[in-house]
C-alpha cells in the first residue's frame, strides 16, 4: 500500500536534515525487553537504573517541548518522555517532527515515575529505528476486518494483543508437547516433504514435479508411512512435528496446509495413547490455555468458552462408534440397507456410496457437533482404517480411537498394522477403487518394510492448529495459523 503523502513527506524532511529513518541498528547499548526491565527494576529505588528500551509507538501525546509516547514489544508496553532540555533541542525538534504512531523507536534513560505516578523512562537519548510509512488501524488496538487479519498478519499481531497472545500460546503448545514426549523417550526426527506416492492419509494430494529426475512428486498428506519404517529400523519411539498438504476444502476446521503432531510407540497398543492424552491436555490447559480475549486462563483442567465449560481432566469418556451411530442416526453400522435409509433422511448422497463412506458421512452429520466433552470414540470400522490392525473382539473394527472435545477431532490413534501380506491386500484393494483421495499406486517399499518385521505399535496425530483453537477460544482454523491460504487479491 503506497504511503500517506504526510508519512512521505516527513520522511524526506529526516533525511534532509541528516537523520537516517532506517539505520543499520540502535547505537543505544543494552536494550532490554521491557517486561524483563519492568521486572527487574524498581522505578522508586535511588538511585535510579538506567535502561534502554525499544519498540513500537503506539500512543503519542505532544506538549510542546515534550512529548509523552507509549512503547510496545513482544513483552509489553512502558510510557517514555522525551523532553527538548534533555535530548538537546536540535535532536529533540528532528525527532518530535518525524514521529508517528507505528514508528519503532529507542531511548535510554533513567527509569521512574511521573507526577501522576506511571512509570516512565525519561529519556536522554532517543533514536528512531524504522520509519512507518503505512497507517496503522483507526482503532489502533483492534483490526475488525477479518479478511484484513488474515492477508496482512502484520497488521493484526501489531494492532491485536489477544491475537498475539494466541501465537505465543500455540508456540508454547507445541514447546509443551515436544517436551511431554521427549521426557517419556521419544525421539524427534524429521521424514521427507516430498512423496513419489501420495499414502498414509485419505486425501487429495498436491502434485509438484522435480525437473532433473523428471518425475512427479505428492506433496505429503502425512508422514505416517516413513516413521513407521524407522520403527522397523530399531528406534522404538519416534516422533514428528511437521507441515502436511491436503488438497481439499476450507471450512473453520480445515486448511489445506496445516500442521500434525505424529508419535510412534513400539511395543505399545491404542490404549496407552489414550492414558498419555489423559495426561497431556490437562498439562496443556494448565500451562497454554487463554480465553478468548487473549489473557491466561485459570489453571486447572477446565476451559470455559462462553456458557460453555469444557472439563478436560481424566478419565474421558469412551463411546463405540456403532454405538453412537444406532444413537444418533438411528442405524446399524454393518447393514447397508439401514446406513442408505439414515443416510437419505438426512439428504445426504447414497448412490455410488460404500458402507465405510456412509457411515463416515453420517457420523459427520449426526454425531460430531455432539461430542462437545472429551470423548474417545473407539471401534471404528475396518473400512476407514486401512493402516490399523483389526480388534481381536470383533475384526469387523479396528483398533483405533478419535479423541473429540467441543465437537472437534483433535487425535487419531491405532494400533498399527504389521502384517505385510494383509497390508499388501489393503493397499492394492484402495488402489482399484481409483478413488482421488485415495493412492493411486501401492507403496511396495513400505510393505517390504514390514517383510523385515515391525514390532507390534501404535501411533497417534494429533492436530497442532485443532488444539490451538480449542485451547485459545479460536473460532477458526485461520485464526491459529500465521499465514493461512487465501485466494489471491489483483494488485495486493
Amino acid at each position: 500500500m503506497d504511503a500517506p503523502d504526510e508519512r512521505r513527506a516527513k520522511l524526506e524532511r529526516l533525511r534532509a536534515a541528516g537523520g537516517e529513518p532506517f539505520p543499520a541498528g540502535t547505537g543505544l547499548p543494552e536494550r532490554r525487553r521491557i517486561a524483563d526491565l519492568l521486572a527487574a527494576h524498581d522505578p522508586d529505588a535511588t538511585p535510579r537504573a538506567v535502561v534502554t528500551v525499544a519498540g513500537r509507538v503506539t500512543a503519542r501525546r505532544d506538549h510542546g517541548n515534550s512529548q509523552f509516547v507509549d512503547l510496545r514489544d513482544e513483552s509489553g508496553r512502558v510510557q517514555v518522555y522525551l523532553q527538548k532540555k534533555a535530548l538537546g533541542e536540535e535532536a529533540f525538534a528532528r525527532l518530535a517532527d518525524a514521529l508517528d504512531l507505528g514508528d519503532v523507536l529507542a531511548a535510554r534513560g533513567e527509569l521512574s515515575r511521573t507526577r501522576l505516578g506511571e512509570v516512565t523512562v525519561f529519556a536522554q537519548a532517543a533514536e528512531l529505528l524504522a520509519k512507518s510509512l503505512a497507517q496503522p488501524p483507526n482503532e489502533y488496538f483492534g483490526v475488525q476486518d477479518v479478511e484484513l487479519r488474515y492477508r496482512q498478519r502484520y497488521v493484526d499481531l501489531i494492532a491485536n494483543p489477544s491475537s498475539f497472545a494466541r501465537f505465543r500460546a500455540r508456540s508454547g503448545l507445541v514447546d509443551e508437547a515436544r517436551r511431554f514426549l521427549q521426557d517419556r523417550g521419544f525421539l524427534e526426527v524429521e521424514t521427507p516433504m516430498l512423496h513419489a506416492i501420495a499414502g498414509g492419509a485419505t486425501a487429495r494430494p498436491f502434485v509438484t514435479h522435480h525437473n532433473t529426475l523428471d518425475i512427479e512428486l505428492y506433496l505429503r498428506i502425512a508422514p505416517e508411512l516413513f516413521l513407521k519404517r524407522l520403527l522397523v529400523g530399531g528406534f522404538e519411539r519416534v516422533f514428528e512435528i511437521g507441515r502436511n498438504f491436503r488438497n481439499e476444502g476450507l471450512s473453520p476446521r480445515h486448511n489445506p496446509e496445516f500442521t500434525m503432531l505424529e508419535a510412534y510407540w513400539a511395543y505399545a497398543r491404542a490404549g496407552d495413547w489414550m492414558t498419555a492424552l489423559e495426561e497431556l491436555l490437562p498439562r496443556l490447559v494448565q500451562r497454554c490455555a487463554l480465553d478468548p480475549a487473549g489473557r491466561e486462563a485459570p489453571g486447572g483442567a477446565r476451559l470455559r468458552r462462553g456458557e460453555l465449560v469444557l472439563d478436560l481432566s481424566a478419565p474421558f469418556a469412551r463411546r463405540r462408534y456403532g454405538d453412537l451411530i444406532r444413537e444418533h442416526a438411528g442405524a446399524d453400522l454393518f447393514d447397508v440397507e439401514s446406513l442408505r435409509q439414515a443416510a437419505a433422511r438426512q439428504h445426504l448422497p447414497v448412490e455410488g456410496r460404500s458402507v465405510a463412506q456412509l457411515a463416515d458421512d453420517l457420523f459427520g452429520s449426526c454425531v460430531e457437533d455432539r461430542l462437545v466433552q472429551p470423548t474417545f470414540v473407539t471401534d471404528f470400522p475396518i473400512a476407514l482404517s486401512p493402516l490399523a490392525k483389526a480388534s481381536p473382539e470383533d475384526p469387523r473394527t479396528a483398533e483405533r480411537f478419535e479423541l473429540f472435545v467441543a465437537g472437534m477431532e483433535v487425535a487419531n490413534a491405532f494400533s498399527e498394522l504389521n502384517d505385510p501380506d494383509e497390508q499388501l491386500r489393503r493397499f492394492q484393494e484402495q488402489v482399484a477403487r481409483k478413488d482421488p483421495e485415495l493412492p493411486a499406486a501401492v507403496d511396495h517399499d513400505y510393505v517390504n518394510a514390514l517383510r523385515h518385521g515391525m514390532p507390534p505399535a501404535a501411533g497417534i496425530g494429533i492436530g497442532i492448529d485443532r488444539l490451538t483453537m480449542l485451547l485459545t477460544g479460536a473460532e477458526s482454523i485461520r485464526d491459529v495459523i500465521l499465514f493461512p491460504l487465501l485466494r489471491p487479491v489483483a494488485g495486493a
